[in-house]
């Protein structure tokens, strides 16, 4: 697929055969973002681990010190005293089995994450052919099966993301906008790789970190020097 020149112009800034430390990845992320908009920040992370057993899997949920950049959309599945609580904390949708029927009958997927107190969750397995395949599905491990709703919502609307693999073993998560600048993006990719980095299965063996790219939207991938993040 041939490229446009201003993305090509952008691919000349970088060196495909070279591992860059972190903060000039991050400021090459920065020089080589052209668009008119303000690009994400994307890291994708390729793990040696086989996501095909389970005691290799590699989830969890982190909350970035400067956010996303973008404010999620949060749908509460909960009832009585749990569904106010879920209201006034700020979740954007509040329901039980009302939200089951929008959900199968109009493909209603106006959300970015969904949330469910543990009484609930009979309700909302019927879902789980719809929410588990984008990665939609509540989980005690990312926090999002809890009894402290308001906690919840706090943190995924203050930047909490949940990063989890791939098929091919790659975890994508977004750490921000290009418009944050260089020490709020290092902050977040920072706390990001902190977490990915604990989360490593006992079962996991040999070379953990087989790459780390960072890119914008719109940009090049830029290939991390690993050796000094483990």
């Amino acid at each position: 697929m041939k490229k446009g020149k201003r993305y090509t112009a952008a691919a000349s800034l970088v060196d495909r055969s070279v591992s860059y430390e972190p903060d000039e990845a991050i400021n090459l992320v920065q020089q080589t973002a052209k668009a008119k908009f303000d690009e994400s920040v994307e890291l994708h992370i390729r793990l040696g681990v086989d996501s095909r057993h389970a005691d290799q899997q590699v989830r969890g949920a982190v909350v970035l010190p400067h956010g996303t950049g973008r404010t999620k959309r949060v749908l509460v599945f909960a009832k009585g005293p749990k569904a106010d609580e879920a209201t006034a904390a700020g979740a954007d949708f509040v329901g039980a089995e009302e939200l089951v029927a929008k959900i199968t009958s109009e493909n209603w997927f106006d959300y970015d994450v969904v949330v469910a107190t543990p009484d609930m969750m009979g309700v909302v397995g019927r879902l789980g052919k719809l929410l588990g395949p984008k990665g939609l599905m509540p989980n005690p491990k990312s926090g999002t099966v809890t009894m402290d709703i308001t906690k919840a919502i706090a943190e995924i609307k203050a930047g909490k993301i949940e990063y989890r693999l791939d098929k091919t073993n790659i975890i994508h998560c977004p750490i921000g906008k290009v418009s944050f600048g260089q020490e709020k993006l290092a902050e977040n990719f920072k706390t990001l790789m902190d977490a990915v980095i604990k989360a490593k299965p006992a079962a996991a063996k040999g070379h953990y970190l087989r790459s780390v790219t960072i890119t914008s939207t719109m940009g090049p991938g830029i290939k991390v020097n690993t050796t000094k993040l483990v």
